[in-house]
């Protein structure tokens, strides 16, 4: 029955509706009115050149002072920290969330930014180059000690983005990628972990093995954290033979790599 109202409201959802904010908006709609009643009897009088208007936001009150939470959010943080004191001579982002990760970034050093989308915002220290990375970057061959990719290659190869179809489509940007970075340069990779599967068009999920075994012959491990299922961020740990066989107890959880290119 529970996946059934999560299969129903993702459906909803997918069609512009959203159940459980609508309930929550009839909910809180009384409290809007009374509180509505009580401003506009104090404010009457004081400012007369003042336009006034409705703009009702229902659910504030009842949600937290901030949503610091998910994958996303644990991850940008905790990477553009490492970089923050690794202090590489260049660094070179893929696809990483500008808003959160490339945000951070620029705070304290310049960045260049490669998405096969276009980026129309002119970002202080950002560099943007569009590309596609499923092709070779050969004129970027060996060009960076430093690169970073979180969150991005689940997507590559499922036109989710405008990228061309393609089943080998995280092999070829990983191996762009790995021509791109230096030889003793650090990569910082992140992707959703748990059993392997494609859901098309939207993503796609690596057993945390699978990884390993595609970076085995090209990096040295420099160490590996997680993001379970719970969004509780977990740095550093040991890659046990359990944790590699039920991938950490994560079905859809996010996987970060510290690499150095052999």
């Amino acid at each position: 029955m529970k996946r059934i109202i999560k299969l129903t409201k993702f459906a909803l959802a997918y069609l512009g509706f959203y159940p459980d904010q609508l309930f929550e908006n009839i909910k809180q709609f009384p409290s809007f009115i009374k509180e509505l009643g009580d401003f506009k009897k104090s404010f009457k009088g004081k400012y007369t050149d003042w336009k006034f208007s409705y703009y009702p936001i229902l659910t504030d009150k009842k949600d937290q002072s901030g949503k610091a939470r998910g994958q996303y959010f644990y991850q940008d943080l905790f990477v553009a920290g490492l970089i923050y004191k690794a202090d590489p001579k260049r660094h070179i982002d893929i696809g990483s969330r500008i808003d959160g990760f490339i945000a951070h970034l620029a705070c304290f050093r310049k960045v260049d930014v490669m998405d096969i989308r276009p980026l129309n915002s002119n970002i202080q220290n950002v560099n943007f180059i569009q590309a596609d990375l499923m092709k070779p970057a050969a004129d970027l061959k060996d060009s960076t000690d430093s690169l970073s990719c979180l969150h991005t290659i689940e997507h590559f190869g499922l036109g989710r983005y405008g990228d061309d179809i393609d089943p080998d489509g995280h092999l070829k940007g990983l191996e762009s990628m790995y021509q791109i970075l230096q030889k003793g340069g650090t990569f910082y990779f992140s992707t959703q972990i748990g059993p392997s599967m494609v859901a098309f068009n939207a993503h796609r999920v690596f057993s945390v093995s699978y990884l390993l075994s595609l970076f085995e012959t090209k990096y040295e491990l420099l160490s590996f954290s997680y993001i379970d299922d719970n969004d509780v961020l977990h740095q550093k740990v040991e890659l046990t033979e359990q944790g590699l066989a039920n991938n950490f107890n994560c079905k859809l959880g996010c996987g970060i790599f510290e690499l150095k290119k052999l």
